[in-house]
């Protein structure tokens, strides 16, 4: 390889690990380092970005709709970004080859190895979509793709030490014992509903990757990054915001009043598991969700399940997903989430957690 190019991809990869360590570590790693001292000490991680400490969410209205976007734009704009620039630093720096190479295989050891990868990106499960389209994009396998998104959210080290210093180190347990086989699980599975070369539905044409480009030139690298950021931007963006929007009004419908009435009936925990499903959050919203919910007197079971539904995915993410993984595989992860939340509350009411 001339000189001149190894140079090129050389610098490529730079830039793209600084992105990555250095966005990581600002949005990330740092806040939720000293945001686990604060766990550790007041038991708590703030107030639930769902209803506060009321006991019902607002009742369906433009206000609330605008509220809670607001709020939970507040809480995940930064890593919006830095999931944007990953996704399109993954199509515009990173060559195609490589990451075949790395995430392209259907093997449980490809799944594995996605999942590995996801773990310390610590995103809430919109954040990660942006880079699991350029992933898709550059040809990864459904099944590290699938690992590598669910990895963000229920194997994030984070919550999984603000689970334990808010909840207790038994929910911490559940949460890992459930989050791996869903993960992993999920992951393998993926692989037999998305074929890595397998055939597309009628009308559905298979997204080519983007060029390897071994052109020495940073403007025409920096030209090319932007084009594809801005092309996700307007892609994913706007559809992402009116979802949220309407998820926002809806909270009445979805939660309703909270208290010692949601018990342990298996229709609670079957109704919380689908609505956290649904819902989104922000990177580890669903500790304080969860703890204002039990000191209102909420059963364990409905608790448990909301603590495995709410992050993995959500009804916005699998919209920004829905051109990048088949939906027949996006709603079988759906309903699959949806069983993992109901064994983690029949778990949960079955031990008396509280």
């Amino acid at each position: 390889m001339p000189a001149a190019l190894r140079s090129a991809r050389t610098l490529r990869w730079s830039v793209f690990l600084l992105l990555a360590v250095a966005g990581l570590f600002y949005v990330k790693w740092f806040p939720y380092y000293g945001r686990a001292f604060d766990a550790a000490a007041q038991h708590s991680i703030g107030k639930s970005i769902l209803m506060g400490d009321a006991s019902s969410a607002p009742d369906p209205s433009l206000a609330a709709a605008l509220g809670y976007a607001l709020a939970y734009g507040k809480a995940i704009w930064k890593a919006m970004v830095l999931g944007l620039l990953l996704g399109s630093g993954v199509q515009a720096l990173i060559p195609a080859s490589w990451v075949r190479r790395a995430m392209g295989s259907a093997s449980f050891a490809g799944t594995v190895a996605g999942g590995l990868m996801g773990i310390p990106g610590m995103m809430c499960t919109c954040c990660a979509a942006p880079v699991v389209v350029g992933l898709r994009r550059q040809q990864a396998a459904a099944g590290p793709s699938v690992a590598f998104w669910l990895a963000n959210t229920m194997l994030n080290p984070a919550t999984l030490v603000f689970t334990g210093f808010v909840l207790g180190w038994n929910w911490t347990l559940l949460r890992v014992v459930l989050s791996v086989p869903m993960v992993f699980g999920l992951g393998y599975l993926a692989n037999r509903f998305a074929p890595a070369q397998g055939p597309l539905p009628v009308g559905r044409r298979r997204a080519e990757p983007e060029p390897d480009i071994e052109d020495p030139s940073l403007a025409d690298v920096g030209r090319r990054w932007l084009t594809v950021f801005l092309r996700m931007t307007l892609r994913l963006i706007p559809e992402y915001i009116v979802i949220v929007l309407l998820l926002g009004a809806a909270r009445a419908w979805m939660f309703p009043h909270i208290g010692p009435d949601i018990g342990e009936q298996w229709f609670w925990i079957v109704a919380l598991a689908v609505a956290g499903m649904l819902f989104v959050i922000p990177t580890a919203g669903e500790v304080p969700i969860v703890q204002a919910m039990l000191a209102l007197g909420m059963g364990v079971g409905p608790a448990a399940a909301l603590l495995l539904t709410l992050p993995p995915v959500s009804l916005p993410s699998m919209a920004m997903l829905g051109r990048s993984l088949p939906w027949r595989l996006l709603l079988t992860l759906a309903a699959a989430v949806v069983v993992f939340g109901i064994l983690a509350g029949a778990i949960a009411s079955g031990l008396d957690m509280r």
